[in-house]
């Protein structure tokens, strides 16, 4: 039958999982880290999953769908719950996956040193520093490092400054918190400035995609030819590539 049903674009998708974690009917799953529709008649044509999508991914078409099937979103709730151990909560995560980068976790900082070490000096250069604030020319870029970051990377890389700020003009963002494609204000920054490098440091949770993502796109956009590097950080602090 034709029906209306949801279509999701990979290219736009970000992977933060909002969408999955909206579809009561587990329709959505995240799939190496990308939201994908994995069985036409789990979807029920309502649309829970647009409205929390934070990069406009998602939209609808009429096309040939298996009718939405009730009793198949039922069982597979189900047994999914009983493969949940009987948790709801741990349920919901099975069934819609999630977003990694929301999940709780206690992670082991080590223990508390015995005195408080003297304090590192800031390596911060210029402000402000949030993507959506900063102005796409300022005479901090010219001939400038450039170090985009996502927010949560400071806070779980001990030696963040030392290490990424240090040399260089931090920019930072979040791209799930802040809704938005920031590839457009980056290409304005790399055209209009004589950016000399690219860092990208991101967490290792999906959704952080969206803002290594957004710096290659424009960095192929700004038409120019800049040395640029991705680092990964784990959520226990490490560099993972």
């Amino acid at each position: 039958m034709k029906r209306r049903i949801i279509q999701i674009d990979e290219q736009k998708c970000n992977g933060c999982g909002a969408c999955a974690a909206a579809c009561h009917e587990g329709a959505i799953e995240m799939v190496n880290g990308k939201a994908r529709l994995m069985r036409d008649d789990y979807c029920d044509g309502l649309g829970d999953c647009l409205p929390t999508c934070p990069t406009g991914a998602i939209t609808f078409v009429e096309r040939e769908a298996a009718p939405y099937d009730e009793a198949a979103v039922q069982a597979a709730k189900k047994g999914k719950l009983h493969a949940a151990g009987g948790c709801p909560g741990s349920a919901a995560q099975v069934l819609h996956g999630g977003c990694p980068g929301s999940r709780a976790q206690t992670l082991s900082g080590g223990a508390e040193p015995a005195a408080v070490p003297t304090a590192a000096p800031s390596r911060l250069r210029q402000w402000p520093v949030q993507i959506k604030l900063v102005p796409v020319e300022a005479p901090f870029f010219e001939d400038a490092k450039l170090l985009i970051a996502a927010d949560c990377t400071a806070y779980a890389y001990a030696a963040f400054h030392e290490r990424f700020i240090r040399g260089h003009i931090t920019l930072v963002g979040c791209p799930k918190l802040d809704s938005v494609d920031y590839s457009e204000k980056l290409t304005e920054i790399l055209k209009r400035n004589n950016i000399r490098e690219v860092t990208v440091v991101r967490m290792e949770v999906p959704c952080c995609g969206g803002l290594e993502q957004a710096a290659k796109r424009a960095l192929q956009v700004s038409g120019k030819f800049i040395p640029w590097q991705v680092v990964t950080i784990s959520t226990d602090g490490r560099i993972l590539d």
